[in-house]
């Protein structure tokens, strides 16, 4: 192509974007960021740790391992979020130990513990992290080494760090501890559980809106090879479509919310519900999320080109909700 063919194109590819919606652009990122990194897993459940003053940002993939991100752990360490050297990385190991210093004191165990695990957020973007299990390990290292005096001067304010982080994380243990112990965890679980229900859903019934873009309806039955041309706005859905939505949406919105959803709406002569059940939603938390849902569904279906491979794909990237009650409420 000649820079005069590859200057028109790249005008044209600006123009088509000018003339996208924010959400429409929004949509196309979220594809383009599953294409290229959807074989990594999701932090499906992210959260922010706090030990004592300090908060790690933390999430739980959906294999079930507990993640700190790496740049967060390197500044809570005392370290730059970019700490790097190259001899150190040639040597396979980790930024977070870094340091000739250090070597003496890594255990080959906590070395092959320790690599970066590589995952992807609830909105696409890659990112890397640790296992959340080696951070009072790594604050041992460096506290063994400071007891043996073999920190060098820059390096002592780690020390320190790590001191206060093996504190709180002491602490931390012993609540957790007792919880288990009295059965506390369980009063917990149902009171985390309560507080999702109530942000969740709304006790009064507001006002029908469309809420599900055309783009969901279209791209499902693209998947699912049905004729759209008959498909009309606002029209009712066939009894399949309302079971795919329940599956794809309700199921996997937040832990408890479908079926309380259900609950509240009641269901006329024939059986079938009076109201949409995203009228129960709440408007500040329940409604965003659910818009939020659908536009990242969207975007996975416009991925892949035939429902078994988006289906095996959302179940890896929106799985549906388990006993697992750790929601963030704040993303």
């Amino acid at each position: 192509m000649t820079d005069e063919l590859q200057d028109r194109a790249a005008k044209g590819g600006k123009a088509r974007a000018a003339l996208l919606s924010p959400e429409e652009r929004r949509r196309i990122a979220v594809a383009a960021a599953e294409a290229r990194w959807g074989g990594l897993p999701v932090a499906r459940w992210p959260g922010v740790l706090k030990i004592g003053d300090v908060q790690i940002l933390c999430a739980v993939l959906e294999d079930g391992t507990r993640v700190l991100t790496q740049a967060e752990l390197l500044v809570a360490l005392g370290r730059h979020r970019k700490a790097n050297v190259r001899n150190v990385r040639e040597e396979n190991i980790p930024p977070v130990l870094q340091g000739e210093r250090l070597k003496p004191f890594i255990s080959q165990e906590l070395l092959e513990k320790s690599q970066p695990i590589q995952f992807r957020t609830l909105q696409g973007v890659r990112a890397s992290g640790y296992r959340a299990e080696i951070l009072p390990e790594v604050c041992k290292v460096y506290l063994t080494a400071r007891d043996a005096n073999a920190l060098l001067k820059q390096q002592q304010h780690i020390a320190v760090q790590a001191d206060i982080l093996i504190r709180g994380l002491a602490i931390v243990g012993i609540i957790a501890m007792v919880d288990a112990a009295t059965g506390y965890e369980d009063v917990r679980r149902r009171d985390a559980l309560a507080e999702i229900l109530e942000k969740f859903v709304s006790r009064e019934l507001r006002k029908w809106v469309s809420i599900f873009p055309p783009e969901f309806y279209r791209e499902l039955y693209r998947l699912k090879v049905w004729d759209y041309s008959n498909m009309k706005p606002n029209s009712p859905k066939p009894l399949e479509v309302g079971r795919l939505t329940d599956d794809l949406v309700y199921k996997r919105l937040a832990p408890g919310v479908r079926d309380e959803l259900r609950r509240l709406t009641p269901r006329n002569e024939k059986g079938y519900l009076k109201h949409k059940l995203h009228q129960r939603l709440t408007e500040d938390i329940g409604n965003p999320k659910l818009e939020k849902h659908l536009a990242v569904l969207v975007g996975i279906m416009q991925g892949h080109d035939n429902w078994d491979s988006f289906y095996r794909h959302v179940g890896r990237a929106l799985p549906r909700w388990g006993s697992n009650l750790e929601l963030p409420l704040n993303d």
